[in-house]
């Protein structure tokens, strides 16, 4: 079992910058891969950003690449997003997601384990 709590969302105006934060528990966190997700009301869920179990293999939607930039710590069982030049789309709520293997993947039925989401919200 893996417990995920997300932080540092916040409310930020279009061209701003936010940290996101991951922290991880209960299985070894170095043993998957870490995504970033969000979800906007009535829309489906959206891959935003993926590393593997070492933070390599960086891979990132084309809507945030070169934006946002995902990073984690395995010391700290923590996964990062930092999130620049934000625009008004960029607003969801923001879920990390732990992986079934080691690898990183833009596929949500590779994650088995999720965080409650954080709020970001950008205004024009």
């Amino acid at each position: 079992q893996v417990q995920l709590v997300e932080s540092g969302g916040g409310q930020v105006q279009a061209g701003g910058s936010l940290s996101l934060s991951c922290a991880g528990s209960g299985r070894t966190f170095s043993s998957y891969g870490m995504a970033w997700f969000r979800r906007v009301p009535g829309k489906e869920l959206e891959f935003v950003a993926a590393c593997d179990w070492s933070g390599a293999m960086p891979v990132y939607a084309d809507s945030v690449k070169g934006r946002f930039t995902i990073s984690r710590d395995n010391v700290k069982n923590t996964v990062y997003l930092q999130m620049n030049s934000l625009k008004p789309e960029d607003t969801a709520v923001y879920s990390c997601a732990a992986a079934r293997g080691r690898l990183s993947s833009s596929s949500l039925y590779e994650y088995a384990y999720w965080g409650q989401g954080t709020q970001v919200t950008v205004s024009s």
